[in-house]
């Protein structure tokens, strides 16, 4: 299976597909099913694991980090993004919650850290906590997460030009990122990180995307994801505990829609017509 990628600013590349961790790590009755789900999307090809220190607090890393060891491929196949608080987001902060993040995970280093969302630290001493953790080779890039337009514009104001992605809140239900911050953040060649791409598998009972995943012949969900990576500069990272939804997700990959099928989504699910605050989950 080929998961395509797409490029950062500094000329590496990000998948374009992986799996969210969202609330794994939280009870010890599910470990064992979190690991497996974890360990399958990797023997499937998948790399791109996204996770965060709020998850599980701490929980979800260290799931990560075991279906890692049992997986057993090396450490360079695999691109493992990671969050901090934005409380520990000072430049001594960032840099003792990346190392206790590296520690769960089992691993020297991450593909991709993140701010999680705009908190009450100077971003000039998150942005010079990323570049250190850069330069010491225990982060390969850095990025924010749930930064609207005037976030990201103070963000590079405070020597955030390093910046290589903005994770968000972005599927057919949640379209308003469409109106400003994606064409703000194309100019400036950054991708999205679309999370909640079946909101919740809400979008999944929608009467309106069932008709057309029906008259397709694909599932809700395949559907959903397709059209979120029909756009060369989005990574959708839905996340699920069960290894046939894993592999229903996958389907999303070979699926190509058409114009009949992307008009029928946007009358369903129209786009913003204007600015709107940005969503969060």
């Amino acid at each position: 299976m080929q998961i395509p990628v797409t490029p950062l600013p500094d000329g590496n590349a990000m998948p374009r597909f992986g799996i969210g961790t969202w609330r794994m790590g939280e009870q010890t009755t599910a470990a064992a099913a979190e690991v497996t789900l974890i360990r399958a999307a990797i023997e499937r090809g998948v790399s791109l694991i996204d996770t965060a220190e709020m998850y599980g607090e701490g929980g979800a890393e260290s799931v990560i980090g075991q279906a890692m060891r049992d997986a057993g491929v090396p450490r360079e196949q695999l691109y493992l993004v990671s969050k901090v608080y934005p409380h520990n987001a000072s430049k001594r902060g960032a840099i003792a919650a990346c190392e206790r993040s590296l520690k769960r995970l089992g691993t020297e280093y991450l593909d991709c850290y993140l701010l999680h969302w705009p908190g009450e630290h100077p971003l000039e001493d998150t942005v010079a906590a990323f570049e250190l953790l850069k330069a010491q080779g225990k982060i390969r890039a850095w990025g924010v997460s749930n930064f609207d337009v005037a976030d990201m514009q103070a963000l590079l104001a405070a020597g955030g030009d390093g910046v290589a992605t903005n994770q968000v809140l972005y599927n057919l239900a949640r379209r308003g990122v469409e109106f400003s911050l994606l064409p703000w953040q194309r100019e400036r060649s950054i991708p999205t990180m679309a999370y909640s791409p079946v909101g919740q598998a809400r979008l999944l009972d929608s009467h309106k995307l069932k008709a057309i995943a029906r008259d397709v012949g694909v599932s809700p969900a395949q559907l959903a994801i397709a059209w979120l990576m029909k756009q060369p500069d989005v990574i959708v990272i839905p996340k699920t505990t069960h290894v046939a939804r894993l592999d229903e997700n996958l389907g999303a990959l070979d699926l190509r829609l058409d114009p009949s099928t992307l008009r029928a989504l946007d009358a369903a699910f129209p786009a913003p017509t204007r600015r709107t605050p940005l969503e969060m989950l």
